[in-house]
């Protein structure tokens, strides 16, 4: 009975990718395009983004970065975290324009002008 890759379970390693996979997608952050229409909608209604104190959220919710997304346990996280490389990053991200669909089609080539026609009728 030796502990090398022999002496392992069958199928321990897909059950692992699995597990990761799904804590991933729990804990991930939220997109660009989600910070800006949050953003957005708190710039329409008048408000700041706040949270209501909550003992399930880190610092009790009240220390937030809207840029990234992220609850911090105090003011000097949250300082410390604006000093980073990755907020830097996404502030950076959130000045670029929105991508729409618009965008995209003309991007694609898809445009929407009317053309003269390359062959036209002579009557």
């Amino acid at each position: 009975m030796g502990t090398g890759p022999s002496a392992k379970k069958a199928g321990l390693q897909s059950k692992n990718k699995k597990y990761k996979k799904k804590v991933w997608l729990c804990h991930r952050n939220k997109d660009v395009d989600q910070i800006k229409d949050e953003i957005e909608k708190a710039e329409e209604t008048g408000k700041p983004i706040k949270f209501k104190f909550d003992d399930e959220l880190p610092g009790g919710g009240q220390f937030y970065c809207i840029e990234t997304g992220m609850h911090f346990i105090d003011a000097k996280a949250l300082a410390d975290h604006k000093k980073s490389r990755y907020y830097k990053r996404r502030v950076k991200e959130l000045k670029e324009e929105k991508y729409t669909q618009e965008l995209a089609e003309s991007y694609a080539g898809m445009s929407k002008e009317k053309l003269p026609p390359a062959h036209p009728r002579k009557t």
